[in-house]
C-alpha cells in the first residue's frame, strides 16, 4: 500500500496525490509511504522517483545494517525499530532531501503511522518538514526500545533474587535466554547509535541542520540504552558464575559427605571379607562370642571415624 500527502506551499494538507503529480507538482515538500508494498508499487522507486538501483536494494532485501547513504540529490537511511512487546528487529527505510521523504517498510511501522497521524492532526504545520519527520520517526523507536531493555533489568533482578525456587538448570536456560535478547538489542541500538553520530556530524544534510539538538537528544538516549545493555550483560555474567560456583559448591560438599561415607565403610567392608573368606584355620570362626565382638569392632570403628571426621570439620 502506498500512501501520500503533500504540503502546499500556503502550509495546506493535500492527501492521496499521485506519485507523478507529486514528483511534477509545485508542492513545498511532501512524503510517500511505502507500507508493505507489492511488486508493482515497488516500481514507483525507479520510475517516476529515479532512486538508485543500489538503494532500492537496500529496500528489497531487509535487515540491512542502520546506515546513510550520500546520493546527488538526497539521503537514504536504513533504520531498525522493534516489534511491540518482542525484541525482533523491523527495517524501516527513507529517501529524504529538502523537498520529498519516502520512507519505505516490509511490515507495519507503528512509529510511521504515530508520526503520519500527528502530521495529519497538526496545527502548526510550518515546524513540520522532511528532516522533521525523519526525526520523529526515529525519536519513536528509540523511545520503544526502553521498554524491552527495562523488562530485562527486571527478569535479572528475578533470576538474582530466585524468589521462585526454580532449579539451577532452569535459571540457567533463563539466563541465557535473556543474554540472546540483549545481544539483539545490542545489535539493533549501536548500529543506530552510530548512524545518529553520523547524523550529527555530517556536512552534507544541510537541511538538519536546525535540528541538530533534537537528534542530539536520541543520541543521548541511545548512549543510555548501551550503558544499561552493557550493565545487563555483564550482571548476567556475574550471576552465571555466581550458579556456577553455587553448583560446584554443591558438588564439592555431596562429593566430600559420599567419601567420608565410602571412608567410614573401607574398614568394614575390610574385616567382612577378611571372616568371609573360606579358610579352616581360623581362630576367630570357633569362638563364641565372636560374632558379636566383630559387630562391636566394626561399630566402634565407623563411630571413631565418623567422630575423627566430625572434629575435622568435614560434615560442615
Amino acid at each position: 500500500m502506498i500512501r501520500t500527502l503533500a504540503i502546499k506551499k500556503n502550509h495546506e494538507i493535500v492527501k492521496d496525490v499521485f506519485i507523478s503529480d507529486l514528483v511534477n507538482g509545485d508542492y513545498l515538500w511532501y512524503w510517500i509511504d511505502f507500507n508493505q508494498p507489492t511488486e508493482g508499487e515497488i516500481d514507483f522507486l525507479r520510475e517516476p522517483l529515479h532512486f538508485h538501483p543500489l538503494a532500492i536494494e537496500d529496500c528489497i532485501f531487509t535487515l540491512q545494517r542502520p546506515k546513510l547513504d550520500y546520493y546527488e540529490d538526497y539521503t537514504f537511511f536504513v533504520t531498525q525499530g522493534l516489534n511491540p512487546g518482542t525484541v525482533v528487529r523491523e527495517e524501516v527505510d527513507f529517501f529524504l532531501s529538502e523537498h520529498y521523504v519516502v520512507s519505505f517498510h516490509h511490515q507495519a511501522s507503528q512509529e510511521i503511522n504515530e508520526v503520519w497521524s500527528r502530521l495529519n492532526q497538526s496545527a502548526n504545520l510550518k515546524k513540520w518538514d522532511p528532516s522533521h519527520v525523519l526525526y520523529n520517526v526515529i525519536d519513536k523507536m528509540v523511545d520503544n526500545y526502553f521498554p524491552p531493555v527495562y523488562q530485562i533489568e527486571d527478569k535479572l533482578n528475578e533470576l538474582d533474587e530466585n524468589s521462585g525456587g526454580k532449579t539451577m538448570e532452569i535459571l540457567l536456560e533463563d539466563l541465557f535466554d535473556t543474554r540472546d535478547d540483549l545481544l539483539k538489542l545490542r545489535h539493533t541500538i549501536t548500529p543506530m547509535r552510530d548512524l545518529i553520530y553520523r547524523i550529527l556530524n555530517s556536512q552534507r544534510i544541510t537541511y538538519i541542520h536546525g535540528k541538530k539538538e533534537y537528534f542530539s537528544d536520541i543520541h543521548d538516549h541511545l548512549l543510555k540504552l548501551a550503558e544499561m545493555i552493557e550493565s545487563s550483560r555483564e550482571l548476567t555474567t556475574d550471576i552465571r558464575d555466581s550458579y556456577i560456583s553455587i553448583n560446584s559448591h554443591q558438588t564439592n560438599h555431596v562429593m566430600k559427605v559420599l567419601t567420608v561415607i565410602t571412608t567410614v565403610f573401607m574398614p568394614l567392608t575390610f574385616i567382612v571379607g577378611l571372616y568371609g573368606m573360606n579358610f579352616h584355620n581360623m581362630p576367630e570362626l570357633t569362638w563364641k562370642y565372636g560374632y558379636f565382638g566383630t559387630l562391636i569392632i566394626m561399630l566402634l570403628i565407623a563411630l571413631g571415624m565418623s567422630w575423627w571426621f566430625y572434629r575435622k570439620g568435614w560434615f560442615k
